[in-house]
Protein backbone atom coordinates (compact mmCIF):
# COMPACT_ATOMS: atom_id res chain seq x y z
CA UNK A 1 0.00 0.00 0.00
CA UNK A 2 1.04 3.66 -0.89
CA UNK A 3 2.60 5.64 2.67
CA UNK A 4 0.94 8.28 3.60
CA UNK A 5 2.86 11.85 4.09
CA UNK A 6 1.90 14.46 6.42
CA UNK A 7 3.11 18.26 5.67
CA UNK A 8 2.13 21.41 7.55
CA UNK A 9 -0.71 21.86 5.29
CA UNK A 10 -1.59 19.02 2.88
CA UNK A 11 -0.88 15.21 3.03
CA UNK A 12 -0.10 12.94 0.32
CA UNK A 13 -1.83 9.88 -0.28
CA UNK A 14 -3.34 7.20 -2.28
CA UNK A 15 -6.50 8.06 -5.01
CA UNK A 16 -9.42 6.83 -3.20
CA UNK A 17 -12.37 6.28 -6.08
CA UNK A 18 -14.06 9.13 -3.92
CA UNK A 19 -11.94 11.29 -5.43
CA UNK A 20 -12.95 11.14 -8.93
CA UNK A 21 -15.32 14.45 -8.63
CA UNK A 22 -12.39 16.34 -7.08
CA UNK A 23 -9.81 15.44 -9.71
CA UNK A 24 -12.09 15.58 -12.74
CA UNK A 25 -13.05 19.56 -11.17
CA UNK A 26 -9.54 19.96 -10.65
CA UNK A 27 -7.76 18.89 -13.68
CA UNK A 28 -10.22 19.89 -16.38
CA UNK A 29 -8.61 23.19 -17.21
CA UNK A 30 -6.77 24.62 -19.88
CA UNK A 31 -3.75 25.98 -18.59
CA UNK A 32 -3.11 22.62 -17.09
CA UNK A 33 -3.70 21.10 -19.98
CA UNK A 34 -1.17 23.52 -21.73
CA UNK A 35 1.69 22.14 -19.45
CA UNK A 36 1.28 18.48 -18.82
CA UNK A 37 -0.15 15.47 -20.41
CA UNK A 38 -3.34 15.79 -18.44
CA UNK A 39 -6.27 15.40 -21.64
CA UNK A 40 -8.73 18.36 -21.99
CA UNK A 41 -11.26 18.14 -21.71
CA UNK A 42 -10.91 16.28 -18.64
CA UNK A 43 -13.92 14.45 -17.68
CA UNK A 44 -15.48 11.94 -15.02
CA UNK A 45 -13.94 8.91 -16.86
CA UNK A 46 -10.53 9.98 -17.09
CA UNK A 47 -10.61 10.66 -13.57
CA UNK A 48 -11.74 7.28 -12.90
CA UNK A 49 -9.18 5.64 -15.26
CA UNK A 50 -6.56 7.99 -13.97
CA UNK A 51 -6.94 6.27 -10.75
CA UNK A 52 -7.38 2.60 -11.82
CA UNK A 53 -4.02 3.14 -13.27
CA UNK A 54 -2.44 4.52 -10.19
CA UNK A 55 -3.28 1.67 -8.78
CA UNK A 56 -2.19 -0.68 -11.35
CA UNK A 57 0.96 1.18 -11.48
CA UNK A 58 1.95 1.26 -8.30
CA UNK A 59 1.24 -3.13 -7.89
CA UNK A 60 3.54 -3.18 -11.15
CA UNK A 61 6.71 -1.27 -9.21
CA UNK A 62 6.47 1.34 -12.17
CA UNK A 63 4.96 4.27 -9.83
CA UNK A 64 4.12 6.14 -7.04
CA UNK A 65 1.30 8.61 -7.85
CA UNK A 66 -0.16 10.15 -4.36
CA UNK A 67 -3.26 12.83 -4.59
CA UNK A 68 -2.06 16.06 -3.08
CA UNK A 69 -4.89 16.45 -0.54
CA UNK A 70 -5.61 19.61 1.93
CA UNK A 71 -5.33 18.35 5.43
CA UNK A 72 -8.05 20.61 6.52
CA UNK A 73 -10.52 19.03 4.33
CA UNK A 74 -8.59 15.93 2.83
CA UNK A 75 -10.00 17.38 -0.86
CA UNK A 76 -7.68 16.10 -3.46
CA UNK A 77 -6.22 19.42 -5.01
CA UNK A 78 -3.31 17.56 -7.30
CA UNK A 79 -1.52 14.91 -8.04
CA UNK A 80 2.61 14.31 -7.47
CA UNK A 81 3.92 11.13 -9.06
CA UNK A 82 7.10 9.01 -9.21
CA UNK A 83 6.90 7.42 -12.61
CA UNK A 84 9.54 5.56 -14.41
CA UNK A 85 10.52 3.94 -11.30
CA UNK A 86 13.92 2.42 -12.02
CA UNK A 87 15.31 0.88 -8.56
CA UNK A 88 18.14 -1.06 -11.20
CA UNK A 89 19.65 2.96 -11.17
CA UNK A 90 17.95 4.43 -8.40
CA UNK A 91 16.04 6.78 -10.19
CA UNK A 92 12.79 7.75 -10.77
CA UNK A 93 10.68 11.17 -12.86
CA UNK A 94 8.95 13.45 -10.62
CA UNK A 95 5.36 15.02 -12.02
CA UNK A 96 2.83 16.93 -10.60
CA UNK A 97 -0.14 18.96 -11.59
CA UNK A 98 -1.75 21.46 -9.30
CA UNK A 99 -5.44 22.75 -9.22
CA UNK A 100 -5.25 26.60 -10.63
CA UNK A 101 -7.92 28.23 -7.70
CA UNK A 102 -4.36 26.49 -5.26
CA UNK A 103 -1.73 27.77 -7.07
CA UNK A 104 0.36 30.46 -5.31
CA UNK A 105 0.48 29.03 -1.94
CA UNK A 106 3.06 26.65 -2.06
CA UNK A 107 1.30 23.23 -2.04
CA UNK A 108 3.72 22.54 -5.03
CA UNK A 109 6.38 23.08 -3.44
CA UNK A 110 5.40 21.37 0.09
CA UNK A 111 4.32 18.01 -2.04
CA UNK A 112 7.51 18.11 -3.48
CA UNK A 113 9.56 18.03 0.00
CA UNK A 114 7.94 15.34 1.15
CA UNK A 115 7.82 13.11 -2.17
CA UNK A 116 11.49 13.70 -2.56
CA UNK A 117 12.17 12.40 1.28
CA UNK A 118 10.38 9.29 0.52
CA UNK A 119 11.83 8.85 -2.82
CA UNK A 120 15.66 9.27 -0.99
CA UNK A 121 14.57 7.54 2.26
CA UNK A 122 12.10 5.03 1.47
CA UNK A 123 12.81 4.09 -1.54
CA UNK A 124 16.69 4.05 -1.69
CA UNK A 125 16.45 6.34 -5.18
CA UNK A 126 19.84 8.05 -5.89
CA UNK A 127 18.66 10.78 -8.16
CA UNK A 128 15.23 12.07 -9.40
CA UNK A 129 14.44 13.78 -12.64
CA UNK A 130 11.91 16.41 -13.92
CA UNK A 131 11.26 17.92 -17.08
CA UNK A 132 9.18 21.02 -18.23
CA UNK A 133 8.21 23.05 -21.14
CA UNK A 134 10.53 26.15 -21.43
CA UNK A 135 7.39 28.44 -21.25
CA UNK A 136 6.70 26.89 -18.01
CA UNK A 137 8.73 29.24 -15.43
CA UNK A 138 6.65 28.78 -12.70
CA UNK A 139 7.58 24.47 -12.61
CA UNK A 140 11.09 25.78 -13.34
CA UNK A 141 10.95 27.82 -10.37
CA UNK A 142 9.21 24.89 -8.28
CA UNK A 143 11.98 22.46 -8.95
CA UNK A 144 14.51 25.05 -8.28
CA UNK A 145 12.65 25.73 -4.47
CA UNK A 146 13.27 22.34 -4.13
CA UNK A 147 17.06 22.01 -5.05
CA UNK A 148 16.99 20.48 -8.31
CA UNK A 149 19.40 21.91 -10.57
CA UNK A 150 18.65 22.59 -14.93
CA UNK A 151 20.81 20.12 -16.82
CA UNK A 152 20.08 20.96 -20.09
CA UNK A 153 17.34 21.58 -22.54
CA UNK A 154 16.19 18.41 -24.28
CA UNK A 155 15.33 20.13 -27.92
CA UNK A 156 12.04 19.06 -29.50
CA UNK A 157 11.39 16.81 -26.74
CA UNK A 158 7.48 16.58 -26.62
CA UNK A 159 4.95 16.76 -29.39
CA UNK A 160 1.48 18.44 -27.63
CA UNK A 161 -0.90 20.64 -29.44
CA UNK A 162 0.12 20.26 -32.87
CA UNK A 163 3.82 20.69 -32.36
CA UNK A 164 7.11 20.23 -30.96
CA UNK A 165 8.20 21.58 -27.59
CA UNK A 166 11.97 21.85 -26.30
CA UNK A 167 12.09 20.85 -22.40
CA UNK A 168 14.16 22.03 -19.54
CA UNK A 169 15.64 18.68 -18.10
CA UNK A 170 16.03 19.09 -14.14
CA UNK A 171 17.45 16.51 -11.71
CA UNK A 172 18.23 16.35 -7.82
CA UNK A 173 20.67 14.36 -6.80
CA UNK A 174 21.05 12.40 -3.04
CA UNK A 175 24.05 13.43 -1.49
Amino acid sequence: MLPTLKGKNIVLRAFKNSDAGDLQENANNKKIARFTFVPYPYKLKDAKSFIKRTRKNYRQKKEHNFAITLKKTNKAIGSISLMKLDFKNKNAELGYWLGEKYWGKGYTTEAGKLILRHAFNNLKLKRIYAMTFLSNKTSSKVLEKLGFKKEGILRKNVFRNNKFHDENLYAIVKK
